[in-house]
């Protein structure tokens, strides 16, 4: 008998390689073909012994035993395969603002589309279904890791136009809304044809439309939303976007240049210019999109993908990367280790607020002070500088002037090649600029209020900074990759690191990861918390001297997609109403 077959014969495997449970036990399928073995073994053995001259026999015995370890093969191969997660998909998966919006996202990867399409076509459905948020009248940050590896940056995101008010920073205290903060939009990305005219009115829309009472001004943006007794729609109510439909039909059939050369141009600069505005067809014209290499931090086993500036994932790093040090593990989050966790935590969101002003236009700056956020020297010198026992004043985090801002919309996809894009969409501000182009259906941004806060002066073409950080994340190791990305304005660098500690440290499932109760750190390093944030953890932080402010209202949300093994698991946050889709 061959070596090799009387090896594998006489093979017993280990407990942890055959010992699956169910019920507590051995699987009985598995144990009844060991024992099958051993006889077809004490079988084969006789049969070779009495007929040891018959080379027929002897081929017969070889043949029964090559079967039988082929079917033992096969149920090892069957019942040691993962077992997903109910819920969980096979394929692809996408995680966007609304079901509708993932859906539509998940609709293009099924037929045949890649993960750049499915989430081009969520970002559109987004545009529709939350216009405060995003929209072709602002920009957008794309993170597109391949599967062989290779990973870039797709930055759409807005530019300065060649005029603007030479005095613009000065206008940072009065009003944040109007047509001298309108930047070039930049989210046009080959939308699909037979969009919708009509979509209803989501959670998120018609609470903003309250809060802010859209409704109660007469402007473009009321005619558009509202009704004409000058009321708020009510949620689940059809809203018509007729001349948003017609622009989005002239793109699907005459490309993206529609946008930037045609009469959607010329239309679009004519109601920008009515309103005040100093856009013009050039500054249309000559956008560019720009693709770079994404920036990588290296975090244990897995390596993050983050896009560079003006683009925030810069601090994104710099946080987990100052965090990693401290060896985190499930145990951080139990007892008085919970406090000291977040205390560390808040301690390194204070230096990077101190940080954000090295988040800059690598294109109108000379400064390279935001490739050394993600270095291990910076973090190592900065772990030196966290007090375990208190806290300290601005100063001692070089915290300058800035401006917390809101809005931003997040898609995360993962297809079935391999394919990851996480992609940050924004018009900033809710609504923007509050201009409204009657002829395009378009809401324009206010994306030129991020450069608040900048000492030297801005340059025509220049992009502001930005907290949109879209990620991924990858273990070879482990077999996975998480797509994660986040909006609401400046809280997106806070719950970015907060869900990827959650998830790889502290031992949640993304699920959970993403709705636990987060905390704030705001530009004035003052801490915020949401409302079911752990009361004695607050308390703690507040006797190691931190300020608090009771602010309730929070506009962190986080989307994500991850796959371990053949498992994908997708969330979109509740907070923002959302569910993922897949397949």
């Amino acid at each position: 008998m061959p070596l090799l077959i009387r090896q594998l014969l006489h093979f017993r495997p280990k407990t942890n390689a055959l010992d699956l449970k169910r019920g507590g036990g051995r699987i009985p399928l598995l144990q009844s073909l060991i024992h099958r073995l051993h006889l077809a073994h004490r079988q084969s053995l006789s049969l070779y012994t009495m007929a040891r001259s018959k080379t027929r026999v002897r081929s017969c015995a070889c043949l029964v035993l090559l079967c039988v370890i082929a079917i033992i093969v096969s149920c090892i191969v069957v019942f040691t395969s993962q077992v997903c997660s109910e819920g969980d998909f096979k394929h692809a998966a996408v995680s966007a603002d609304s079901e509708t919006c993932s859906k539509i996202g998940r609709d293009i990867l099924q037929k045949g589309g890649s993960a750049v399409d499915g989430a081009i076509a969520a970002l559109l459905c987004t545009s529709l279904v939350n216009p405060q948020s995003t929209g072709l009248g602002g920009g957008s940050i794309f993170t597109v890791r391949e599967k062989s590896g290779k990973a870039k940056v797709i930055n759409s995101r807005e530019a300065t136009p060649k005029v603007f008010k030479p005095d613009l920073m000065k206008e940072c205290s009065q009003s944040l809304s109007g047509s001298q903060w309108i930047g070039v939009p930049g989210e046009l990305r080959g939308p699909p044809s037979n969009w919708p005219e009509r979509v209803p009115v989501f959670p998120v829309l018609s609470y903003i439309l309250q809060k802010k009472q859209t409704c109660a001004t007469a402007s473009p943006l009321q005619e558009l939303l509202c009704h004409k007794n000058k009321t708020a729609p009510k949620l689940g109510e059809k809203l018509k976007f007729n001349k948003l439909a017609d622009t989005m039909e002239i793109i699907a059939n005459q490309g993206p240049d529609a946008f930037y050369n045609g009469k959607i141009a010329r239309d679009l600069i004519r109601d920008v210019q009515d309103a005040g505005g100093t856009l013009s067809l050039e500054d249309l014209k000559s956008f560019r999109v720009k693709v770079t290499d994404a920036w990588t931090v290296t975090l244990g086993d897995y390596t993050m993908h983050i896009p560079p500036p003006p683009a925030g994932g810069a601090l994104v790093g710099f946080i987990l990367n100052v965090m990693k040090g401290y060896s985190l593990s499930p145990a951080s989050m139990e007892g008085d280790q919970k406090t000291l966790t977040y205390h560390r935590y808040v301690e390194t969101y204070k230096f990077a607020n101190g940080l954000r002003k090295n988040i800059r236009d690598p294109n109108f700056s000379f400064n390279m002070g935001a490739s050394q956020l993600i270095t291990e020297e910076l973090a190592e010198r900065v772990r030196a500088m966290i007090d375990s026992s208190r806290t300290h004043d601005s100063s001692y985090y070089n915290l300058t002037s800035s401006l917390d801002s809101l809005g931003t919309s997040h898609v995360s996809v993962l297809d079935e090649d391999g394919m990851a894009v996480s992609v940050t969409s924004t018009i900033n501000y809710f609504f923007g600029s509050n201009v409204y182009s009657p002829n395009t259906g378009v809401i324009l941004n206010n994306e030129l209020t991020d450069f608040c806060g900048k000492v030297d002066p801005i340059s025509a073409g220049e992009q502001p900074p930005s907290s949109m950080s879209p990620a991924v994340l990858y273990s070879e190791i482990k077999q996975k990759i998480l797509v994660i990305g986040a909006s609401g304005g400046s809280m997106i660098t806070n719950g970015i690191p907060l869900a990827i500690m959650n998830h790889l440290w502290f031992g949640k499932d993304l699920e959970e990861a993403i709705s636990a109760p987060v905390l704030f750190v705001d530009s004035k390093n003052s801490l915020r918390f949401e409302p079911t944030f752990d009361k004695t953890v607050v308390e703690a932080l507040k006797g190691l001297g931190h300020n608090v402010e009771n602010k309730k209202i929070f506009y962190n949300v986080v989307n994500a997609v991850v796959k371990t093994g053949s498992c994908i698991s997708a969330v979109s946050d509740a907070r923002k109403k959302g569910k993922s889709a897949g397949y």
